[in-house]
């Protein structure tokens, strides 16, 4: 089909939706993510459909959620079936499909990334930084320039965040050379680039030139009202001692200057990852290629940095947690300058492109395309009533197992844990409390509004049943 778009698709992973400064927040410089702002549309209110990286991946890449294409868990051994990935339809429909970074659709602890048929042409591998595969693509770059990244990265001891590979070793970095290699490339057709580095994911070690940017001693500490975990689910209180379930750094042992260090090394790491977005976005305007790409840009799920009392991620559904960056960009073609508030779930990502790329979303799919909002047919503060989300046993490192659903609109949110007798959960006046302090989940003024979102948040999880195969008779 003549006239398709090119398909930037920018994920970083662990970024939380209040790190970019053209949306207020005050502490951190993006200035090329503003600039994609000013060129396209920005959702504020874009929702993971898991805090875990396989479950949410799994999800956007297929417009699915993530029980129905079985892709619920990290370190799970088959992942989502090939024919179900947009990349694989849009190989099919005759996009040339490259990567650079993570996927992390399958396990990757001791082994490499198991591929489904995912319609990648190029693929350059890199879960992680660490070198801890000889198939890490990132890793034989380094090796190629005579470098180590155990040499280039040395944590001091007991540090929470340190300096850490120069920018001109980083995997972020590298990330971004494969691209341009990629977009450079001859070819007849469009193409789809997916740029996945792994940062801002722990550990908080940005590149030495980026850690001095920050200091700690002029951010505020973490939102954390001291005693807010007594009535919180107990998966909270562990992780406030014991930060995903394990030893050593956490919140409860860390000092206020560690916490804050924490957020520096995090802003640091996203002001990289903004350079290198800077630098995708002026080859594309140096090449002639910008108005005839589509630029994605958000990440998989967020962060909670400290706030809640607790580190990194786990089975929360906190907004720090599951409410995530997403801005869309194709000049000339859709609203440009537009900031939407509408509810979106990032699995409204893959009919989105597919629509773009011209090609009609399967009837299978559970998602609904944004694609409306962008060319400015439809009110841009509308487009779900509701969002969901869930944890079931995503993470190997909780004793017992967590199992939660998350159901939340524009005022309220209710987090349900299942499996236990006791009953655990959340539920939030997101009006009065917007930073989701004060859990009212054992108000009895507030027991019928438990009652009507308890409800709501179980039909959500019946609806992400697989709607597929068809009915296609009565009996």
């Amino acid at each position: 089909m003549p006239g398709r778009p090119n398909i930037l698709w920018i994920c970083t992973d662990q970024q939380r939706y209040d790190t970019i400064a053209g949306l207020g927040n005050p502490h951190i410089r993006t200035p090329n993510l503003d600039r994609l702002m000013a060129e396209g549309t920005t959702f504020t209110h874009a929702f993971s459909q898991s805090p875990v990286c396989t479950p949410s991946r799994a999800g956007f890449l297929t417009g699915m959620y993530p029980t129905t294409i079985r892709g619920r868990q990290n370190g799970q051994a088959v992942p989502p079936d090939g024919d179900l990935l947009v990349t694989r339809m849009l190989a099919d429909a005759g996009y040339d499909c490259g990567l650079a970074g993570k996927l992390h659709l399958a396990v990757c602890q001791g082994r490499v990334e198991p591929r489904t048929d995912d319609g990648y042409r190029v693929f350059h591998w890199s879960h992680h930084p660490n070198p801890d595969w000889p198939e890490n693509a990132y890793s034989q770059w380094l090796e190629a320039q005579g470098q180590s990244w155990a040499d280039l990265n040395r944590p001091p001891a007991g540090a929470y965040a340190w300096p850490g590979v120069p920018t001109q070793y980083h995997q972020t970095t590298w990330c971004a050379e494969m691209a341009l290699e990629f977009i450079d490339e001859a070819r007849d057709g469009p193409w789809l680039m997916s740029v996945n580095p792994f940062d801002p994911h722990p550990a908080f070690d940005p590149p030495p030139e980026y850690w001095e940017r920050y200091d700690p001693e002029t951010l505020p500490l973490p939102s954390y009202v001291p005693g807010e975990l007594d009535n919180k689910p107990r998966f909270q209180q562990a992780d406030h001692d014991r930060s995903q379930g394990g030893p050593g750094k956490s919140c409860a042992n860390a000092t206020d200057r560690q916490l804050r260090e924490v957020k520096a090394a995090y802003y640091a790491m996203i002001e990289h990852i903004d350079h290198h977005v800077g630098r995708l976005l002026d080859h594309l305007d140096a090449t002639g290629l910008r108005e005839d790409t589509v630029v994605i840009f958000h990440s998989d799920h967020g962060e909670l940095l400290g706030d809640h009392g607790m580190l990194q991620k786990g089975p929360h559904f906190y907004d720090c947690s599951v409410r995530v960056p997403l801005i869309v960009s194709w000049p000339g073609r859709f609203a440009q300058g537009l900031v939407s508030d509408a509810l979106v779930e990032l699995i409204d990502l893959a009919p989105t492109v597919l629509e773009v790329a011209g090609e009609a979303p399967p009837e299978r799919m559970q998602a609904r395309s944004l694609a409306p909002i962008l060319r400015g047919e439809a009110d841009p503060h509308e487009h779900r009533d509701s969002v969901y989300c869930d944890y079931l046993n995503a993470m190997p490192c909780r004793r017992p197992p967590a199992y939660g659903t998350m159901y939340r609109d524009r005022t309220r949110k209710i987090c349900v844990y299942h499996g236990d007798a006791r009953g655990e959960g959340e539920l939030y006046d997101l009006q009065a409390d917007p930073g989701e302090h004060a859990n009212l989940w054992d108000d009895a003024d507030r027991a019928e509004e438990r009652l009507e979102y308890t409800h709501g948040c179980f039909d959500r999880s019946v609806f992400t049943m697989d709607p597929w195969p068809p009915r296609v008779g009565r009996f």
